[in-house]
């Protein structure tokens, strides 16, 4: 039997594209101003600026908490404009994953439960979630924390409770806001390579952070400034694999 080689299709199908999408709040103030950007499957990059840059407003948009004053946003394939509010919240649960800084582990339940929590709405019986929560757990290295508590883990492995959790469902995109900034230098760096192992696996994934280090080890550089995309840099990351 001869032994077939499969590979990713030439032009693989965008999971966000905005264009010319704009942002702006009471008083006049522009948080993004003409914003285009395309993420096609299984890409991983970073959106780095400073405080006050933009970025969070542009990771609220991508994942579908806000929604642009101006301009166009498909995620997944969907045009958000044409959904309500309740649609909105599907898409969201199945196809947007997010890891945040902070964790938002529920304290007093265990990873496992964590886990599970993040499927409550995928309409999945319980005992499917906890199936899938304890394959996500492996998956990310904590099969042997399963029945730990939040107060129990590191960190490090906190963060990857909630990791496991993002991506339990199989979402299109996978959102890391600033995941390492809250754990010391080995814990994160930790992170980072489960983040490219997940994506070597085919998820696509995008970092936001102010990182400029963290950035420049990822393949594709979204850098923004005053609102505004500044420089698209892609390319093979130092380090990278």
């Amino acid at each position: 039997m001869t032994a077939t080689t499969t590979h990713p299709p030439a032009h693989p199908d965008p999971v966000v594209e905005l264009t010319g999408v704009a942002k702006e709040y009471p008083g006049g103030v522009a948080a993004l101003r003409g914003v285009d950007l395309t993420v096609t499957a299984g890409e991983l990059l970073a959106i780095v600026g400073p405080s006050g840059s933009g970025k969070s407003t542009l990771l609220h948009i991508v994942g579908t908490l806000d929604r642009p004053t101006a301009g166009g946003v498909r995620i997944a394939g969907y045009d958000i404009a044409a959904l309500s509010d309740r649609a909105l919240s599907a898409l969201r649960s199945r196809h947007v994953g997010f890891v945040f800084q902070s964790f938002h582990l529920v304290p007093g339940i265990s990873a496992r439960a964590n886990v599970a929590e993040g499927l409550l709405y995928s309409g999945l019986p319980r005992a499917e979630r906890l199936r899938l929560a304890a394959r996500a757990l492996d998956r990310v290295g904590l099969g042997d924390r399963m029945d730990h508590r939040p107060h129990e883990l590191s960190g490090g492995q906190k963060q990857r409770v909630a990791i496991a959790r993002a991506v339990a469902g199989a979402p299109d995109l996978l959102l890391a806001d600033e995941p390492t900034g809250a754990l010391d230098t080995a814990s994160g760096e930790s992170v980072m390579e489960l983040l490219r192992e997940l994506n070597r696996d085919g998820a696509t994934i995008a970092v936001i952070t102010h990182d400029q280090e963290i950035a420049a080890s990822l393949p594709r550089q979204v850098r923004i400034r005053d609102g505004e995309v500044v420089a698209d840099v892609r390319g093979r990351a130092e380090g990278a694999s």
